[in-house]
Order: C-alpha cells, then sequence, then structure tokens
C-alpha cells in the first residue's frame, strides 16, 4: 500500500508515480528544487516534454526518493505514490543462520539507503521501508537461498525473486512455499500468476518488469552475473524496487558487465571464500591436475590446426583477446572462407585437446580409484560426454536431455542407484544436484565461476568427515594449460 496524502499538511507540489518502467516526477520546479542539482545522485534524470515534467528509469527510485528529501525542507510536501504494495502476512523463517550467513545479511543490511530517513510506526508510509542493495559472493552449497530467506523475512515487503531456469524456478518456488504461509506466485513454465511473494525465471522477468515493477519493495536476483547480459539488464532497469539482492557462487564476468551490475543491483558488498568455509560449513577438499600427452597422430593433427588458425590471426589482425574478437572471427567467416577454415580449425584443434585418448584413459584410473564414490564427470561438449557415457556405461546429461529424464537421473544418483554421471555445462548452475565426493573436469571454459561451481558441487560437508577431490584432467603442451590457469586463478 502507498502512504496515504495527510491533506491538512497543504498542498504536495512533488509528486512521484510509476509509469510503465520509469517515475514520473510532477512539480519539481513548482517546488523550487533544481533538476541539475538533483543530477549529481540521479543521473539519468530528464525531462518528459509529453507531460512537461521530469522522468527516471525505476531502478533510480531509491535514488531519486534520497535526493528529494535532502533538497526539499519539508518531507511531507513529496506525494510519493510509486510504490502499490500489497500487505504480507507475518513472515517466518524456521532456518538458524550460521555465523557466515548471519554476517553475510547483516553486512548486505546495513548498505540501507534509506536508513536516516525512517521515521514514525505508520506501516503505510513509505520512509520506513529500508532499501539495502548489494551482491553476496558466497560458494555453492554454502547457503545463499537460505540468506536470502532471511533477507525476505527481515524486510517482510513484497519481493519478487528472479532467477535463470525452470529447474531453480521450482526449486525456490517449493522452499518459499515450506517456509511462507502465503500463496507464492510464478512467472515461467507456462505459468503467469503474480502474489506478493513471487518467483520468476529471467525471460518471463524480461517480459513482465515494465507492467509489474511497482509490486514489489524487495528484488533478488539469483545468479546475479546474468543481469550483466544486454537483454537481462532490462528487468533491474524496469523495476522500481528500492532494495535489491544479488546472489553468486562468483561476481567474475568475462566482460566489462560489473559496472553494469553494480549499477543496477548494487556493488559487491559481501564475499566468502570456498577455504574460509571448508572443514568447517564445508567438506574438506583436495585439487589434483593431470597433465596427459597427446598421441604422436593427435599432436600432428592438433598442431596443424593451431597453425591454420594462428597464421589467420596473424594476418587478420585479430588479437582473440575477448569475446568480441571471436564474434569478429565468426563475422568474418560469413564472407571470408579463410576465415572459416580458420574457425573450423580452431574447433578441431579444441576436439582434439578436450577429448583426446589419453584423457579417457586417465578417467579410467580415476574411476578405478574411487569405485564406491559417487563421482560427476564434466565436459565442455555434448560429444565428449556421450562418448564418456558410452566408454564407461554412465548416465549422461546435456542441454538435450528432457526435463523428466533429468530428474529421473539425479533421482537415481540421489538414492545410489547410480554412482556416475557425466554432463556438459548443464550442471554447473541452477539445477539441484545430489551430493557427489569426486569430480572430473575433463573439459571447459577459462571461467573461475564455472570452476568455482563445479567445485561446489562436491562440497557438501561428508558425514564420515572425508575429504572431497576435483580432478582437472589438461592436455599438455596444448592451449589448455592457459585456460586451466585463467580459471583456476581465483581458487
Amino acid at each position: 500500500m502507498t502512504r496515504p496524502r495527510d491533506e491538512r499538511a497543504g498542498p504536495t507540489p512533488i509528486t512521484l508515480r510509476y509509469d510503465d518502467g520509469t517515475v514520473r516526477i510532477d512539480g519539481l520546479e513548482e517546488a523550487f528544487v533544481s533538476p541539475s542539482s538533483l543530477r549529481e545522485s540521479v543521473p539519468d534524470l530528464e525531462r518528459d516534454p509529453r507531460t512537461d515534467g521530469w522522468r527516471v528509469p525505476a531502478f533510480r527510485y531509491a535514488a531519486l526518493r534520497t535526493a528529494l528529501l535532502d533538497a526539499v525542507t519539508e518531507p511531507n510536501r513529496i506525494d510519493d505514490r510509486v510504490l502499490a504494495l500489497d500487505s504480507l502476512p507475518a513472515l517466518r523463517s524456521v532456518y538458524e543462520l550460521r555465523s557466515y550467513q548471519r554476517e553475510a545479511l547483516e553486512t548486505w543490511l546495513e548498505t540501507d539507503r534509506w536508513g536516516e530517513n525512517a521515521s514514525g510506526d505508520d506501516p503505510n508510509d513509505l520512509r520506513i521501508i529500508t532499501a539495502p542493495a548489494g551482491v553476496l559472493e558466497l560458494p555453492t552449497g554454502s547457503g545463499k537461498t537460505v540468506i536470502a530467506l532471511k533477507a525476505i523475512e527481515r524486510l517482510s515487503v513484497p519481493t519478487l525473486v528472479v532467477v535463470p531456469t525452470i529447474d531453480l524456478l521450482e526449486q525456490w518456488q517449493r522452499e518459499l512455499e515450506r517456509e511462507f504461509d502465503c500463496d507464492i506466485g510464478r512467472f515461467g513454465g507456462g505459468e503467469q500468476r503474480l502474489e506478493s511473494i513471487t518467483v520468476s525465471t529471467y525471460d518471463s522477468a524480461y517480459l513482465k518488469a515494465d507492467s509489474v515493477g511497482d509490486r514489489f519493495g524487495l528484488v533478488v536476483f539469483d545468479e546475479v552475473h546474468h543481469l550483466g547480459g544486454e537483454g537481462y539488464r532490462e528487468i533491474a532497469r524496469l523495476l522500481a524496487a528500492p532494495a535489491r539482492l544479488g546472489l553468486t557462487a562468483t561476481f567474475e564476468r568475462p566482460d566489462d558487465a560489473h559496472e553494469i551490475i553494480e549499477e543496477i543491483a548494487g556493488p559487491l558488498v559481501h564475499r566468502v571464500d570456498v577455504d574460509e568455509l571448508a572443514g568447517d560449513h564445508l567438506a574438506n577438499y583436495d585439487l589434483k591436475r593431470l597433465e596427459v600427452a597427446l598421441a604422436s597422430d593427435e599432436r600432428e593433427a592438433y598442431e596443424r590446426a593451431q597453425e591454420t588458425f594462428t597464421t589467420y590471426l596473424a594476418r587478420s589482425g585479430i588479437r582473440m583477446q575477448s569475446g568480441s574478437d571471436y564474434q569478429e572471427l565468426v563475422k568474418r567467416s560469413g564472407s571470408d572462407p579463410e576465415a572459416r577454415e580458420a574457425l573450423l580449425a580452431r574447433q578441431r584443434a579444441r576436439e582434439i585437446m578436450y577429448g583426446s585418448a589419453a584423457k579417457l584413459e586417465a578417467l579410467e584410473e580415476i574411476l578405478d580409484d574411487h569405485r564406491e564414490e559417487r563421482t560427476i564427470v564434466f565436459t565442455a561438449h555434448n560429444d565428449l560426454a556421450y562418448d564418456v557415457s558410452e566408454r564407461f556405461l554412465m548416465p549422461t546429461i546435456t542441454h538435450q536431455t528432457g526435463t523428466a529424464e533429468r530428474r529421473e537421473l539425479l533421482e537415481r544418483f540421489r538414492d545410489g542407484t547410480y554412482t556416475r554421471i557425466a554432463t556438459s555445462n548443464v550442471l554447473d548452475e541452477g539445477v539441484d544436484v545430489p551430493d557427489a565426493s569426486v569430480a572430473v573436469v575433463l573439459s571447459g571454459s577459462g571461467s573461475e565461476r564455472e570452476f568455482v561451481q563445479r567445485l561446489g558441487r562436491i562440497l557438501r560437508p561428508k558425514a564420515d568427515g572425508s575429504r572431497a577431490v576435483l580432478y582437472e584432467v589438461v592436455s599438455a603442451d596444448t592451449s589448455e594449460e592457459g585456460v586451466s590457469s585463467r580459471r583456476r586463478d581465483g581458487t
């Protein structure tokens, strides 16, 4: 509910309204507030010739309100109609936070941008809604969801939770229904149902944000690094929710999206490293890096493909130092036969080094050494995952695996029917993976996030106190050595 205007206070010249992903401001000049002075705190403030007023993107609402309260002498001269919040029943989560989770939550709460403006006991007074904003970085398996549930409980305002996958959508919906005595809305998976607490996929939120942007006081972005995407960042821009919580296993981005995420969701305010929790809250673990040699015919084919690729790069001036360089190569391959041959050569070289015969032999030895332990084999590509599945008679999960089949495979992995499973990226995030104690990275990208997420799959504490182990199998004297170094820089 919005704060009712007190008619006895006299005319209220500044009015704020939510309007299709923006905040409309009327009466600014009449209140003798200089727009140019506001722009120091609200850089996107622009005149709207249609209304002869002013507008800002909705995500600037918290900054705008704070700036206006500083600019006027009487707060009741601001008629704030931006948020249309429904009432909520008392929220109570039964979770008890661990010390590191409590510290993360309190650090986030301390970022409140409205705290100094809070006053009064009127539950409809928008000034008592807190507006913390920031990103929490904690390892996979450390309970980021639990922290978010306690944040929802603490703020007790209508909340939108945004997640990247249908699996996470369903997991969050189940968790919210179990914790809170209220209906849980859902955007995604064939449903479009709005409730005071709603969980949505990023895709559905992108389509709905402008129409529901005034209905939430808090938004939780799970796997917040997805907000760096060109389209998804609009979700955060269109929502007026003053309180924002981002969750991630690593805040790393392969591009310059950090600044965008910090602007629309808040900066990284708290980080917990894997090693800080290992042994107490997560399993102790070992990292083992195995180098294997290419066979002579593999080496010859690899060097030939690499030479074709690097020769073209040198001739074309493409340096392959960022994703945009790769996109330029792909673009050129559409019209330049040499660029296309270089692209294909790069693919051939990667297939050789990622799926060499020696890697599969090393995997066989690892599986023999850990016969009775639950093991996940990670690959970068479907073909290698299927090769592993066929050779070692283990189930595999790829992007081509249907939802029902994937759930059945994971359930059988959970109950011990299967002790080994292979996958190509699908289990890195957004899927509730049963506990495992051994992970084998046969191939992957240079992403630190991917590596941390894969490590997190084996770090849940073991009942017997045993150590988890992650094997990384790397083809020696290939470009994979550089890929391995990049992804392990943060571990």
